[in-house]
């Protein structure tokens, strides 16, 4: 085995020694230097290593190539998965409908949930697998249940943390896990810093270095939202209005655009103008030249996931509305229908449809939701 130098802490549960029998484990190569490093760390701490790569075709991820290499260096099988299928029904059917609805998706968060662990768990059984582990900038930790009463088919609650690298932490991605997967998954990058996996990369000899990082939304390539909706979407202009109801202009299709958006909205003479409201109903986009009318502290959050237990309302935590947007202190109320309402300590921008809201406590992830 090769010595890194580097502690692995990330890895955040006992892992096979000389006197245990070593455990099977399932990592999802993408053919990046992410999901490398964490198959080259755990193949060192004695786990039975088989990659697994997600076929996407024309969807998505080309590292195929860059996967296989990986592979034949580390020694390791490389079981390649036709998900073609799967991410057209799952992902971009989902992206589609949801913009012709007037909601802003949230790809990634579905993809992770319903994509990625959804097809590993379905091969722990066939590859006769012990654990799953994808290249996730996140941590997992244990904290024993207080009562043997609670839960009794898991001896243990896992709770999701941030990752030790703040500016490349995922675990916003990831609130939608439930204790039974958590207790399967090992995320061995938790506890390290993205310049410490990229030496990481040269210790091991990887053959990944110099690939560019993989993007937020992968199927778009170098395509932007419109260029991408218009293959799947019949274009409806509607009109342009402000809040009181004149006419502005023409829109392009409700599809095409999001809340706060300023770019693209194509008003002439005065402004510039923010995409305030979206009327589904009467094909009306509604804009403002005031972008304080951007600015909220009160929202509704439904379809919401607790990771280790659910909260007592009211209770107090910190929300997060997009990948890499600050948390913001925030007051907690359970509304109608198991919604939540969430009352913010600062006003928040464009807080839109579509999005996920998730809650943190010291750096735990507690759970989150959709934002309607």
């Amino acid at each position: 085995m090769i010595a890194t130098n580097y502690p692995v802490n990330a890895i955040s549960r006992p892992l096979p020694n000389s006197n245990h029998k070593a455990k099977k484990i399932l990592v999802a190569l993408s053919g990046g230097v992410d999901s490398a490093v964490s198959a080259a760390l755990l193949k060192e701490r004695g786990f039975i290593v088989v990659g697994v790569f997600f076929d996407l075709g024309n969807w998505g991820n080309k590292g195929l190539k860059n996967a296989r290499k990986i592979a034949n260096k580390l020694d390791i099988p490389l079981k390649i998965v036709d998900a073609r299928k799967e991410f057209k029904k799952k992902i971009i059917d989902y992206f589609v409908d949801s913009y012709k609805k007037s909601i802003t998706p949230n790809p990634c968060v579905v993809c992770n949930r319903e994509m990625k662990f959804d097809l590993l768990f379905g091969l722990l059984k066939k590859y006769g697998a012990d654990y799953i582990a994808t290249g996730h900038y996140a941590r997992i930790k244990v904290r024993p249940f207080p009562s043997p009463t609670i839960r009794r088919e898991i001896p243990q609650g896992r709770t999701l943390w941030e990752a030790k690298d703040k500016t490349k932490d995922q675990s916003y991605f990831l609130y939608r896990l439930t204790q039974k997967e958590l207790s399967k998954i090992i995320f061995p990058l938790g506890g390290y810093k993205k310049t410490e996996t990229k030496k990481l990369a040269k210790k091991f000899k990887l053959p990944i270095l110099g690939n560019e990082e993989s993007q937020d939304i992968c199927f778009l390539a170098d395509k932007s939202i419109n260029l991408f909706l218009r293959k799947y979407t019949k274009p409806k202009p509607g009109n342009i209005i402000d809040e009181n109801g004149k006419s502005l202009g023409e829109h392009q299709g409700l599809p095409f655009y999001t809340i706060g958006q300023r770019k693209g909205i194509e008003i002439g003479g005065t402004g510039p103008y923010f995409v305030v409201k979206k009327n589904l109903r009467k094909n009306e986009l509604v804009v403002s030249d005031d972008p304080k009318k951007l600015l909220t502290k009160k929202f509704q959050v439904q379809n919401v996931n607790w990771i280790s237990k659910s909260l007592k309302f009211p209770s107090r935590a910190k929300v997060q509305i997009r990948y890499h947007s600050p948390q913001i202190s925030a007051n907690i109320k359970l509304g109608k229908a198991g919604r939540l309402i969430v009352e913010t300590k600062k006003s928040l921008r464009a807080v839109t449809p579509g999005q996920s809201a998730v809650f943190y406590k010291n750096g735990e992830v507690l759970g989150g939701g959709i934002i309607i």
